[in-house]
């Protein structure tokens, strides 16, 4: 079995057959359970993500069953995948993992979690508002969530299930960043990142830095270094207009990507973060820089995953490299401040999930109550057909009222058994009245 939390639960795999595939459920790892070497493998590029949701979309023929939807949220410290599914939900993402990302499922099973039901709600609503990151609060997590759900509409593997999911997350990590204190004296990995340079080289204002990549991540790490007063600034990009962008906006300068090696002699301070699936910046690289400057230290800090920075560049003379695992350990004192503010956001993802968990519970009983409307109508009619074979001499005024009689007779027959049927769903006790409603009014 993978790793599961022990909180309490609703019944997350109801037993009748229309709520099997409703039930809520996420496999994943994160900072939090996998070492970084294990991230780095499992790191999901778009065109991959895409491939695998491609897979679960709606009435895509050879969708896996167990599953009937499917969202998937991949960060530089997460990959989790969230369903709704059944009883085999857990084992058929399990696979997804290991077929998109090619490690063994014997190895996934060492660092992956598994939650399901209130559980895997509650997670993602933490998640979207902050509580999950490496960094408390940081706010690139709320648009990540986003555009995971936004990805899984487009193609067509987010229905109604993952929709009140993720629309309710979304609803909460707004809230706790405009209710709350948790994202303000803003500390990302980026940011981060830059005190742990300025810690490691109190000259850091005198600093000539060079920014590889010109992502979200690139851009705080350069606003942050122009806020700790840095201005000899460099960006390189696969993509020199970015990297013209990004530099001009901090009157910096752009570095064609081909003069990497070169760029590195000059640099004091090297900040990598692209999206490359290997390593950008190799020992012989950073060597030939060193024979060049051999009295001048260089700090590398590699905030990618896959890590730009081979390792071993680490073992150079006067070369230090940090990565995200380094970053860890120091991120703790810099957020004394938001701690403070996490148990008001604990109350409002509490909260939210509980309302979302009901409506999620709700969803589990709208096809039976459609059906029990349906089969109820369709009695009424055949009734009111025969009664009007025998009033076929009243005018049709009276017929009309008859009507309107047989139809607010059967609304109000059924009011109070739909009303407790509700009620059920929402204490997640539905299942047993489910079964024997179908059964009685012969809906199986």
């Amino acid at each position: 079995m993978i790793a599961s939390s022990a909180a309490p639960t609703y019944d997350a795999r109801p037993r009748t057959a229309a709520a099997r595939e409703s039930a809520v459920v996420c496999v994943g790892l994160s900072h939090q359970t996998a070492p970084l070497d294990i991230r780095e493998r499992v790191a999901l590029p778009s065109d991959a993500r895409a491939a695998a949701l491609a897979r679960f979309g709606c009435g895509r023929p050879g969708r896996p069953a167990g599953v009937s939807e499917l969202v998937i949220l991949a960060t530089c410290n997460r990959l989790e995948l969230y369903a709704a599914g059944g009883d085999a939900a857990e084992d058929i993402l399990l696979s997804l993992l290991a077929d998109t990302t090619g490690v063994s499922e014997d190895e996934l099973r060492g660092v992956v979690f598994s939650l399901a039901g209130e559980e895997a709600v509650t997670h993602l609503f933490r998640t979207a508002a902050g509580l999950e990151s490496m960094v408390v609060g940081e706010p690139q997590i709320l648009g990540q969530v986003s555009d995971a759900y936004s990805t899984a509409l487009a193609h067509g593997s987010a229905g109604h299930v993952m929709s009140s999911l993720f629309r309710g997350a979304i609803r909460a990590g707004r809230r706790a960043r405009t209710e709350t204190a948790i994202n303000r004296n803003p500390a990302t990995v980026s940011s981060v990142a830059v005190k742990l340079v300025s810690d490691t080289l109190p000259s850091l204002e005198r600093a000539s830095v060079l920014v590889v990549g010109s992502g979200e991540m690139a851009e705080l790490a350069v606003s942050a270094l122009h806020h700790r007063g840095v201005r000899r600034i460099a960006v390189a990009s696969r993509t020199r207009e970015h990297a013209e962008r990004l530099s001009q906006r901090f009157g910096g300068e752009s570095v064609a990507f081909e003069r990497l090696a070169d760029a590195l002699f000059s640099a004091d301070v090297v900040i990598t973060s692209t999206a490359a699936p290997h390593h950008i910046i190799t020992p012989p690289m950073v060597a030939a820089a060193m024979d060049r400057r051999p009295s001048r230290a260089l700090v590398m800090v590699d905030i990618a995953v896959p890590r730009d920075v081979d390792p071993a560049c680490g073992t150079l003379p006067n070369v230090t490299v940090l990565d995200l695992e380094h970053l860890q350990r120091n991120i703790a004192e810099s957020l004394s401040e938001r701690e403070m503010e996490v148990p008001r956001v604990e109350e409002i993802v509490a909260e939210d999930a509980g309302v979302c968990i009901d409506g999620l519970r709700q969803l589990d009983v709208l096809p039976l109550i459609a059906d029990l409307r349906t089969h109820t109508d369709t009695v009424r009619r055949a009734a009111l057909e025969k009664a009007h074979r025998q009033f076929a001499h009243l005018p049709p005024a009276d017929r009309e009222r008859i009507a309107a009689f047989s139809e607010s007779l059967v609304n109000r027959l059924f009011h109070e058994p739909i009303v407790r049927l509700r009620q059920e769903a929402r204490d997640g006790q539905v299942a047993g009245y489910a079964m024997a409603v179908r059964h009685l009014f012969g809906l199986e």
